[in-house]
């Protein structure tokens, strides 16, 4: 008898906890957000400052805020309440924000309701889509091992071939995008330059960098730096002494290289959050010195970059040119194409020269030395060349990944290297994987070309706001990817941390092996 009572007063105890929770985290949501959401902040004609409420605003964000507590009590909180909690949430967020676009576009006569409807539509299923995957995350464990056991055996056969299949399919990327999806050469420069090129910059950055941190273990927050000293040397020995793109790409990665000697000396002493507030500080140094040093980097004009040529053949208009040289009508997407093959190239070779640094003694010095300092020194590892070389070797990537950016850009100046570069790269090699070019190439590519995507999605503005920008969010972007990753997969997305010495056979790592200094 009293085992039949317990059940529905459990369940009744749980509703009432549940929905005491949710009143207390809407009235806290309450006090934080009455005059951060309620009032917005404006200037009149008089440059005086006034405030507008927002009264709709807030009651929307404090009965979200309930509801998702009260859900995430309801389900039992953890992973499966935060999931459960995530759909009333965003249901009550996007309509209400759609009846204020609704109201807006009605009184100006220019509501839509097909295209409105339409872009409604794809949210809906895209927020189906999520509760399906999170409903067979939750409860088919049925399904959950048959897919380990189908990765588990894909994973040898597509490591073997995937680089391969993946760099032909970047092969004929331009071709793909020029042919299926726009319908001519001039509209395919925001596919060539927006989204490849700059996703192959980051590419090569966070490889870079994953030298340095992923490898090493040497926590570098400054590492937009070097990039700025690459895009700088092709600005000012081509300005100034006139040597060709060609010229000054080596010697960017040989300048950047020679700045991250300079950087590792004085921190050889140095490790943690110590090594990370002095990398930082040389970051804001750089970019203070090219930010005032005007008579040498144009200040906040910046300097103008040539651009490359293909084989001394410039890609400019009329006779001489590129196009006129191939019997071309001249489009200027040309130039981007070209430079997205050489760019590809190098990341080609950076990712070559990567793996088998990390085959090297070297590489596998940079791993000792992460994994303890001290008993690296022990097996009588330098661990001043072994940090020195981490350093430059890294820097040189940067100043590699500089110089194509100021030859995509036309110019350089300070704005392109401030600390949110340093950030947004560090967090790349974290979301990736530390260690694994696979993930950190993935990372890259998800959440550059994410960030580049969104501003493709009508509904954003819909939903967000007609000004909405995702770019201006994308450090929102990777804090959340990196709560979710942290939570989820805290080594990244394919993260791993098997010395070099088993990255082709499992064995053992006998004495002899260890005393040779390769453990």
């Amino acid at each position: 008898m009293t085992q039949m009572k317990s059940l529905p007063n459990t369940g009744k105890v749980d509703i009432v906890r549940a929905f005491r929770e949710g009143l207390i985290t809407a009235f806290i949501a309450l006090l934080l957000f009455a005059f951060i959401v309620g009032f917005r902040a404006d200037l009149n004609l008089k440059n005086e400052m006034t405030l507008t409420p927002q009264i709709g605003y807030l009651i929307n964000y404090v009965i979200i805020a309930g509801v998702g507590r009260f859900t995430w009590c309801l389900f039992g909180g953890g992973t499966k309440g935060a999931v459960f909690a995530i759909v009333p949430s965003v249901i009550l967020f996007v309509a209400y924000r759609a009846w204020l676009y609704y109201e807006d576009a009605s009184a100006q006569s220019t509501y839509n309701l097909s295209a409105q409807a339409h872009q409604l539509l794809i949210t809906g299923i895209v927020l189906v889509v999520f509760v399906l995957l999170a409903f067979i995350f939750l409860y088919a464990k049925g399904l959950q091992q048959a897919i380990r056991i189908t990765v588990r055996e894909v994973t040898p056969g597509f490591q073997k071939y995937a680089p391969g299949c993946i760099l032909a399919l970047l092969l004929v990327y331009p071709f793909f995008i020029t042919t299926f999806v726009v319908d001519n050469l001039a509209q395919s420069q925001k596919w060539i330059d927006n989204y490849a090129i700059q996703i192959l910059i980051y590419v090569m950055l966070a490889w870079g960098l994953n030298i340095v941190v992923g490898l090493a273990g040497l926590l570098d927050l400054g590492y937009v730096a070097f990039y700025a000293v690459g895009a700088y040397t092709v600005a000012l020995l081509g300005n100034h002494f006139g040597f060709s793109f060609w010229l000054c790409l080596p010697l960017a990665g040989i300048f950047a290289a020679l700045w991250g000697m300079m950087l590792g000396f004085p921190v050889l002493r140095l490790r943690g959050d110590y090594l990370a507030i002095v990398t930082l500080a040389f970051g804001e140094i750089i970019r203070t010195i090219l930010q005032n040093w005007t008579p040498v980097t144009g200040g906040a004009a910046g300097l103008s970059v040539q651009k490359a040529t293909f084989f001394g053949i410039p890609f400019t208009k009329g006779d001489g040119g590129f196009a006129a040289f191939f019997g071309l009508n001249f489009q200027a997407a040309h130039y981007k194409i070209f430079l997205y093959y050489v760019i590809l190239v190098m990341v080609v070779i950076t990712a070559w020269v990567v793996v088998r640094l990390r085959r090297l003694p070297i590489g596998r010095a940079w791993e000792a030395l992460r994994e303890d300092e001290i008993a690296c020194r022990s097996l009588g590892i330098n661990t001043v060349t072994t940090k020195l070389t981490a350093f430059s070797i890294g820097a040189m990537f940067g100043g590699f990944a500089g110089a194509f950016f100021a030859a995509r850009q036309g110019r350089a100046d300070y704005t392109s290297f401030i600390f949110d570069e340093s950030a947004i790269i560090l967090a790349i090699v974290v979301l990736g994987g530390m260690g694994s070019l696979g993930g950190i190439a993935v990372a890259a590519a998800v959440m550059i070309g994410g960030t580049e995507l969104l501003r493709d999605v009508p509904a954003l503005q819909m939903i967000f706001g007609p000004d909405f920008d995702p770019p201006q969010y994308r450090m929102l972007w990777f804090g959340l990817a990196m709560v979710f990753v942290m939570v989820w997969k805290p080594r990244g997305f394919v993260g791993k941390r098997e010395p070099s010495a088993f990255l082709k056979v499992k064995k053992a790592v006998s004495g002899d092996f260890t005393k040779e200094g390769n453990g």
